[in-house]
């Protein structure tokens, strides 16, 4: 399974190996750009690819643009159709990882947003787990703080914000864990170093809202949906570092992550250590749907032959 051999890249589908900025751009030197990231997974019967939630995805990327306030452009409709023609040229055989990059190309020296049109860029990689699904995570509460709206805005996928993200990462990992969690500036629970949280207490699940500065997650919007659906409570509200610990079930949600079950947070047992019901049934509904297995959601996936 090799990685794919081209790139979208100013304006055009391109060799990857030639998808190339100078050392002097702007968006290297100050994290001035945002991100994507979007799954595609393979049906070898018919040998095609179901992206997940496509349009929404990039309904979201342009908020995030819209939020830097910089020129760009592609409309969704635009950044869909590129989307497929990536798609097809790469002709995957294997699940896929999709990122979408806007950020400000020029060489300018300064972070400075003001009359800048956003260059594009869209590449793809194949990607089956980023964190185990099938085994529960060991987390630790990060002595990093989340970064609030008022400093870099948490809804957006914003390049810079990342360095947060990775040195809440690396704390964790330096210390035996396999994530992070972080909290807000107020003390209250937001979300991992990559990832949304859900937490189970007594048949509800519980995430923290998004004015607890957390990402607007494609995922947690999914789960969020399922669970209403069939029949789970839901709640968004607040959450205290010490309610992790007394959780009957916690799981993190993401893109890259999918569903992924919690045993332990600061090596205290999330309930009896073993995935719970809920969260097993969620991540089941989930995997089925992404894979366009359940009718109700199919205009969720956009299937694409390859």
């Amino acid at each position: 399974m090799a990685d794919f051999k081209y790139a979208f890249f100013e304006g055009k589908i391109t060799n990857l190996i030639d998808a190339k900025v100078s050392i002097m751009t702007n968006a290297i030197q100050y994290g001035t750009g945002v991100f994507g990231g979007i799954r595609g997974y393979y049906n070898k019967a018919d040998n095609s690819i179901s992206v997940f939630r496509l349009n929404d995805h990039y309904k979201r990327f342009l908020s995030s643009v819209a939020i830097l306030g910089c020129r760009f452009p592609y409309s969704v409709e635009e950044l869909v159709e590129i989307h497929k023609d990536l798609l097809i040229k790469n002709a995957p055989n294997c699940n896929s990882y999709f990122r979408p990059f806007a950020y400000v190309g020029n060489t300018k020296l300064g972070p400075n947003l003001a009359d800048v049109e956003l260059s594009f860029a869209l590449y793809m990689i194949p990607l089956e787990e980023y964190l185990p699904v099938d085994k529960g995570l060991n987390l630790m509460v990060s002595s990093w703080r989340r970064v609030s709206d008022n400093s870099i805005p948490s809804r957006g996928k914003f390049s810079g914000t990342y360095m947060n993200s990775a040195l809440a990462r690396k704390e964790a990992n330096d210390n035996g864990f396999d994530e992070a969690i972080l909290l807000s500036e107020n003390g209250n629970v937001s979300e991992g170093s990559a990832e949304n949280i859900f937490i189970i207490r007594d048949g509800v699940l519980v995430t923290p809202p998004i004015t607890d500065d957390v990402l607007e997650g494609i995922t947690r919007r999914t789960v969020i949906q399922i669970a209403t659906d069939i029949g789970i409570k839901v709640v968004e509200r607040s959450i205290d570092r010490s309610e992790l610990y007394v959780s009957d079930e916690v799981f993190l949600t993401g893109t890259g992550c999918q569903v992924a079950w919690v045993n332990s947070i600061d090596r205290r047992i999330i309930g009896n250590g073993k995935i719970g019901e809920l969260s097993s049934r969620l991540q089941k509904e989930y995997f089925a749907t992404v894979h366009g297995q359940v009718d109700k959601y199919s205009s969720w996936c956009t299937k694409v032959s390859v």
